[in-house]
């Protein structure tokens, strides 16, 4: 299970850490995507082909479906750790995701999510929900 939440900056060239604990989770190959919210997804290969196995299952025939399924695939890429630990988030997903400089890694169960930090800052500060709307939600979902 990835969990936790690390601050990290993007080099130069858009390389960023993966910390060592999600490595040990993620393995030494892993996929990038767009992810909801305007950050990006970095799954697992396992995690991945669960994903895209729901994801081919869609029906071609509706347009929803299909937005979901590029959405998802066309800006995938699979990337690895180089010695350092390193790995190059490509430039597309870098601009989609508005990272700049200084990022945030968070391990959200199944995938990490990197979010430029402002963005995970106002995220935290504007769009969390309140702690009772959290109660409220766990006790709907029966938790």
């Amino acid at each position: 299970m990835l969990m936790g939440e690390y601050k990290h900056a993007l080099d130069a060239k858009g390389r960023v850490i993966l910390p060592a604990d999600f490595r040990r989770e993620v393995g030494e190959s892993f996929v990038i995507t767009k992810g909801l919210d305007t950050c990006l997804f970095l799954y697992s290969e396992e995690e991945w082909e669960s994903l895209a196995a729901k994801l081919k299952a869609l029906p071609l025939a509706k347009p929803e479906a299909r937005a979901v399924v590029r959405f998802f695939f066309a800006g995938a890429r699979t990337l690895e750790c180089d010695r350092q630990g390193r790995f190059l988030i490509p430039a597309g997903l870098r601009k989609y995701a508005g990272l700049k400089k200084n990022i945030v890694l968070a391990g959200i169960d199944n995938r990490v999510e990197v979010w430029d930090e402002d963005a995970w800052k106002k995220y935290d500060e504007e769009i969390t929900p309140s702690l009772a709307e959290i109660a409220g939600t766990l006790a709907e979902f029966g938790i």
